[in-house]
């Protein structure tokens, strides 16, 4: 790993985090910005091996960025660097493809020893992270023919829900009534074994829907 993007807010972390990559990948350049401007930036002038992201910047969101850099830099091993370890976030940021999750609030030899293992193509996630995903899957999946289990309709209200949109907003752009909406999304959360958006994005993610799916 030759070339190293760090985005955090904090000046502070920021310098940590950069002692943490040195140690991880000897011999890496590394590039420290505060932001998702910043970061923008710098991509357009380097293409990092890996970047490590905050999820709560001050001009915008580490997932969305890291979106962005997936679709931009798909060579880039993208982790979330964050305190925040929540299964709305952790899902997100897995489903537009980070590489890893890290809790900055694990000790300093772990975090090195996680991100080193990302040479050997092992995603570099926090124990209690990898403990959550497991139970997630455990309670959600496998759904058995999932895409075909949804109706045409209700893929495409999957696909709009998994993009954050709120019922109201569904409605509006299918020309559908909010009750509508809401009865396909309990069909959709039945079906799917399923309690939360933050879920029905990860199952949107895995059957490659987009909000201008099937429509019947």
């Amino acid at each position: 790993m030759q070339q190293v993007l760090i985005v955090e807010d904090v000046a502070e972390t920021r310098q940590w985090l950069d002692a943490m990559a040195a140690a991880a990948f000897p011999g890496c350049a590394t590039t420290l910005v505060g932001g998702v401007r910043a970061a923008h930036a710098a991509l357009a002038h380097m293409r990092p091996d890996v970047a490590l992201i905050d999820i709560g910047l001050p001009d915008g969101s580490g997932i969305d960025l890291l979106r962005d850099i997936r679709r931009t830099c798909p060579q880039t091993l993208c982790v979330i660097t964050t305190v925040l370890g929540d299964d709305a976030n952790i899902v997100a940021a897995l489903s537009v493809g980070a590489s890893g999750y890290l809790l900055k609030e694990q000790p300093p030899d772990r975090i090195i020893r996680q991100l080193a293992q990302l040479a050997d193509g092992i995603p570099a996630l926090s124990p209690s992270i990898a403990r959550r995903i497991m139970e997630h899957f455990r309670l959600t999946g496998p759904v058995a023919n999932e895409d075909f289990t949804l109706t045409a309709r209700e893929r495409q209200v999957l696909g709009f829900i998994s993009r954050g949109l709120r019922n109201v907003d569904v409605a509006q752009q299918l020309g559908l009534g909010e009750a509508t909406v809401a009865s396909h999304i309990k069909a959709i959360y039945r079906k799917l074994g399923i309690s939360s958006r933050a879920e029905a994005s990860w199952h949107a993610t895995r059957m490659g829907l987009t909000p201008e799916g099937d429509v019947p």
